[in-house]
């Protein structure tokens, strides 16, 4: 025996014997030999395939004397292996779903295919004939068995007596019968509907009749196999292509209504129904704003009439957008542009009957809050700023005194009277005048922001009366703890009231924006302490400079415009000051140190801070650490030794304290500190400080450490990706003790906020897509990858950068589609890796159950081993249009690989540009 053979009998004798497959001729040696086979867990072969090897025997054809083909013979043979093969069905209880799938893994020749398709559709109407004929049946049906196929080898009057006496077969309800044969026939008529529109109606009648039978006899019938959900999705297709007056038409849905009211031309019941749908969010926006476009369409059409309807439907799909947090379109600015009465009466009857007051959420009545500020700030008639602002919801929905200021700024800002002029005078010299009632005194005092004003209203009331204290006149008045105590200690009523006012009143308007009111109340304020308290002074400057950032940030900052040198002079002093028994805000600190940080700053931050600070003042360590470490970036990796210090100085901000607990048993557990104060600060005041940077570098390192941060994690599957993100350490010698939900829960608000900075920042966008990705939301993945994509191509007219879409970020986004089922996408997406995936590829196109446009892409495919494969797959499964499809693209000139390399690029990269393209309109 040679090596070679000796290698092969060990190799043989070491593996399992594999039982022999039993052959179809044995089944005809042995009568009950089927029946024992069949019992099997897995029989092999499996009965389909015994099925067709039984009827491949008895249809062979034979041979005669003069070697001419013959039908095959009618023989006792070729009786039984029909037979056989009838039996093998009754097993499977006649299901054709089983055999019908089981003929796709024997890959029918196309010839074979195409007979069998073509005298289908030639007995189709014989079929529905016959089908139809069977509705009319009112009796039980009987199915053959495996015992009454046996019967069938006997007399025929036995078996038919047997049968008819209902001792034998299996046994169909009509019921059910009728079930399944009116969803079929509802197919049927719903498929030829497209080139025969009236026979919608009996496709309509059958689906309708298969709902009420499911009613009937339950959804777990045996024998019906229909898919209820498909069938649903049939019955409201129908009721929109079938308009109905009777009872079932109360009981469309949303979007049928809709589909109706545009075929019918009732305008005005689609702008209820998008009002009532406010309420309940049932229809898709992009839905809605496909309803819009149609109408505008018509209305540039010529039909003038449909003005008025588009701006009815833009005011409900624009309500829609503010409840749902989104921003107000271009169209309604555009319809709004002209405001009328009509208008305004229209928009405020929408926004009532678009939100519940009792059981709405507090951000939904926010939304709505500002979205009726904002209107009223952008008229100009203040005729229409009262219809607004006297109106229920309004006065429901904001506060009195934000109301009333308001009213107050548009009427200032009205053309009609010169309130800007004022008399140059001292806060003192104003008069008082003559005394009125103090209730309505006390409500002036309540609505005015002018000073002079609060002063004058103040004298008045002491004047009146010295029992009261006016700083308690409105509950809405606060003052940050830290300076009441200094404040109420005034002895003097009147000057305590007016001090107390004026700060309160100051804090309320830079909280709404209100920057120019803050400034005048702060300098009457600072004037006035000035004569008698230094502390209160200092107290007056410090807000005044915090009013002075925020004033430059909402202002020229937001333009990029860098702040004066004397406001970066005053945020270094107030930083430096070491006053002692100086009340201080730690708010003004933090937006000092963020202030510097968003300007850039880091040479002061680095070098020049003193040292007291950096132990005194957590905000100030972590400033120094950011810009030292944004300063060290472009260095080697070596030199990198601040970016670990502020890591470490992160992780343990996120860590946990834990800590020893005995129980009322006498057993000691652990339990962990989730707020733990083993870092400088605590992880919402880190996030809270966070949220007032914005400039991009720090942003970028700060959520690169998270995000190492987060990939730390023991039992993380999928890493999130981003820049910078070699310079952290690696790992951490204490995992237990970091709070890796809190880091997770920091990442996601972290990108959201980057993104509200910047949108089109394609690093935090594919962090943004990576975390979806890793949360198994693969769609919403797909939209910030390719919104990178976008954001940095010019929407794709330009090459995607390499570094952005890395073959990571081209392998998650396969993953993304092959899980939506999209499989014709990832074969074109497979052609983007730097070395195409060609198993992947074939693999995806495999599949059958394809969620996308498939042949419709096949213009995408560059690549002519994937085209030429998708020539073979249709070829093998007979389907003939979408062989040509691809055959067609196959043969493009640009295509040909004899071409340049430069010409073989250029379509390559034509393609890509229109595949992502497509993709962006699909999933943006």
């Amino acid at each position: 025996m040679s090596a070679e053979a000796a290698d092969r009998e060990a190799a043989t004798s070491s593996r399992p014997c594999t039982p022999p497959q039993t052959c179809w001729f044995e089944f005809l040696l042995e009568e009950s030999l089927l029946e024992k086979h069949l019992r099997k867990p897995c029989p092999d072969p499996a009965p389909v395939q015994l099925i067709v090897q039984f009827l491949e025997q008895a249809s062979k054809p034979s041979v005669n004397e003069q070697n001419q083909v013959q039908p095959p013979p009618d023989n006792k043979r070729n009786r039984i292996l029909k037979l056989l093969a009838l039996k093998v069905a009754a097993h499977l209880k006649w299901d054709l779903d089983v055999l019908e799938k089981s003929m796709n893994q024997m890959q029918q020749e196309k010839e074979l295919t195409e007979n069998i398709l073509k005298v289908l559709k030639e007995q189709a109407s014989d079929s529905i004939l016959v089908l139809e004929a069977a509705l009319k049946l009112n009796k039980d049906l009987y199915v053959h068995t495996m015992r009454t196929l046996d019967l069938l080898a006997m007399e025929p009057g036995l078996v038919n007596g047997e049968t008819e006496s209902s001792t034998v077969g299996l046994k169909i309800k009509t019921e059910e019968m009728q079930c399944q044969v009116c969803y079929d026939l509802g197919a049927a008529y719903f498929q030829q509907g497209s080139t025969n529109p009236a026979v919608y109606e009996n496709a309509r009648e059958k689906f309708f009749r298969t709902k009420e039978l499911i009613a009937e006899i339950g959804s777990l019938s045996l024998h019906c196999t229909i898919d209820e959900k498909r069938l649903a999705g049939y019955c409201q297709a129908c009721g929109v292509l079938v308009p109905s007056s009777d009872s079932a038409s109360q009981q469309l849905t949303p979007y049928s209504q809709v589909h109706i009211c545009l075929r019918s031309g009732n305008y005005q019941e689609v702008t209820k129904i998008f009002a009532e749908d406010n309420l309940t969010f049932s229809l898709p926006v992009q839905f809605r704003q496909s309803v819009l476009r149609e109408l505008f369409q018509k209305a540039q059409q010529g039909n003038e009439a449909l003005d008025e309807i588009c701006f009815k439907v833009c005011a409900c799909n624009t309500v829609r957008d503010i409840l749902e947090g989104r921003a107000i379109g271009v169209q309604f600015n555009q319809l709004f542009l002209r405001p009328n009465k009509e208008k305004i009466d229209f928009l405020l009857e929408v926004c009532s009957r678009s939100i519940n007051l009792e059981k709405a959420s507090d951000s939904l009545k926010g939304n709505m809050a500002a979205f009726l500020k904002n209107v009223c700030l952008g008229l100009e008639d203040l005729q229409y700023v009262f219809m607004i602002s006297s109106h229920e919801l309004f006065i429901t929905l904001l506060k009195d005194e934000e109301r009333k200021l308001l009213v107050d700024q548009m009427r200032k800002r009205s053309p009609r009277v010169n309130l800007c002029i004022k008399p140059v005078t001292s806060f003192y010299d104003i008069p008082a005048s003559a005394s009125v009632n103090i209730g309505q005194l006390e409500h002036q005092l309540i609505l005015s922001v002018d000073p002079w004003r609060i002063r004058q209203i103040l004298i008045e009331l002491h004047g009146m009366t010295s029992e009261r204290q006016f700083w308690t006149v409105s509950n809405k008045w606060e003052i940050p703890s830290v300076y009441s105590g200094v404040i109420l200690g005034i002895k003097d009523n009147l000057t305590r009231d007016l001090v107390y006012i004026l700060m309160a009143k100051g804090l309320h308007c830079s909280t709404v924006k209100d920057f120019s009111h803050a400034k005048q109340l702060f300098a009457a304020c600072l004037e006035l302490v000035t004569e008698f308290s230094p502390k209160l002074r200092q107290v007056m400057l410090n807000e005044m400079l915090l009013l002075d950032i925020h004033t430059h940030e909402a202002g020229t900052g937001q333009s990029g415009e860098r702040p004066p040198s004397d406001l970066i002079s005053r945020v270094r002093g107030y930083l430096e000051m070491r006053l002692p028994d100086i009340p201080l805000r730690q708010v003004i600190a933090e937006e000092c140190v963020a202030f510097m940080l968003n300007w850039r700053e880091n040479e002061y931050l680095t070098l020049q801070v003193p040292a007291f600070l950096l132990q005194s003042n957590p905000y100030v360590k972590l400033g120094q650490l950011l810009a030292a470490t944004c300063k060290e970036l472009p260095g080697p990796k070596e030199s990198r030794r601040t970016a670990k210090d502020l890591w470490e100085v992160v992780v343990q901000i996120c860590s946990v304290s834990s800590q020893h607990k005995r129980g009322n048993d006498g057993r000691i557990s652990l339990i962990k500190q989730r707020e733990s104060t083993l870092g400088i600060m605590y992880r919402s005041e880190l996030l809270s400080f966070i949220k007032k940077l914005r400039e991009p570098l720090v942003l970028t390192i700060i959520l690169s450490l998270f995000v190492k941060l987060h990939n730390v994690r023991e039992d993380i599957v999928n890493d999130i990706t981003a820049e910078h993100i070699s310079i952290w350490p690696s790992t951490i010698p204490n995992l237990q003790s970091v709070d890796f939900e809190a880091v997770a829960i920091t990442v996601k608000e972290l990108v959201r906020y980057s993104l509200s900075i910047n949108p089109n920042n394609h690093s935090w966008l594919i962090i943004q897509a990576d975390i979806y990705f890793a949360t198994n939301q693969y769609s919403a993945a797909l939209h910030y990858y390719l919104q990178a994509g976008a954001v940095c191509s010019d929407f794709f007219n330009k090459a995607v950068p390499p570094d952005v879409y890395t073959d990571q970020v081209i392998k998650r986004m396969i993953k993304c589609c092959s899980l939506l089922n999209c499989h014709t996408q990832v074969a074109i997406l497979c052609q983007f890796l730097r070395e195409i995936d060609y198993k992947t590829a074939f693999k995806s196109l495999q599949e059958q159950n394809s969620h996308d446009a498939m042949d419709s892409y096949y213009d995408y495919i560059w690549d002519v081993t994937i085209l030429e494969y998708l020539t073979y797959l249709h070829h093998k499964r007979g389907e003939t249009d979408k062989r040509q499809i691809a055959i067609k693209a196959i043969g493009q000139t640009e295509l040909n690989a004899s071409n340049p390399e430069e010409v073989l690029q250029l379509a390559a990269q034509r393609r890509k540009k229109k595949f992502l393209q497509a993709m962006a309109k699909l999933y943006f």
